[in-house]
C-alpha cells in the first residue's frame, strides 16, 4: 500500500548507493515551457546551457509518484516506458496523455493534472534532469 509522500522500499533498494548530487546549475531551470496547446510536451532550458525535452507520453509514463513507481517496478519498466498493451481483438481508443493543467511546486519541481485524472506526481528538477531524453544524456546514462 502507498500513501502520498511515503514509499516502502525493498532491502535491496535501500542498500543501493545514492546517486551523486548534480551541480546546482544543472538542476536550475532558466525557462520552463509546457507546450500544452500544441501537445508537444515539456521543454526546459537549464542554467548550465543544456536543453531538455520530454513528450507528454513520456512524462505520464515516467510519473515519479509512489503508486506509479511501484507499478513500473512490478512490471519491470523504466521511467517513461509505456505499459504493454493487452492483446485483444478490438483495441480500445485511449486519448494520448496530455496535461489539463500544470503548476510549479515551490522552486524545485512541476506537477501536472493529467487528462486521465492522475495528479499526484511531483516532477523535481533533479528527476527531470536525470531523465533528460536528449541523445547525449541517453548515451551518457547507458
Amino acid at each position: 500500500m502507498s500513501h502520498e509522500g511515503i514509499r516502502l522500499v525493498s532491502a535491496e533498494e535501500a542498500r543501493r548507493e545514492p546517486e551523486p548530487e548534480l551541480p546546482r546549475d544543472a538542476v536550475t531551470p532558466v525557462k520552463v515551457r509546457v507546450q500544452q496547446s500544441s501537445g508537444q510536451g515539456l521543454e526546459i532550458e537549464w542554467k548550465d546551457g543544456h536543453r531538455s525535452r520530454w513528450s507528454f507520453a513520456w512524462l505520464r509514463n515516467g510519473c515519479p509518484c509512489a503508486t506509479c513507481v511501484e507499478e513500473r517496478e512490478a512490471q519491470g519498466r523504466a521511467p517513461g516506458e509505456p505499459q504493454a498493451k493487452a492483446a485483444s481483438l478490438l483495441p480500445m481508443y485511449v486519448a494520448p496523455p496530455r496535461p489539463e493543467s500544470s503548476s510549479p511546486v515551490g522552486n524545485y519541481a512541476i506537477s501536472f493534472k493529467w487528462n486521465d485524472g492522475h495528479a499526484s506526481g511531483i516532477y523535481s528538477w533533479d528527476y527531470l534532469r536525470r531523465q533528460c531524453q536528449c541523445e547525449a544524456c541517453r548515451e551518457h546514462n547507458r
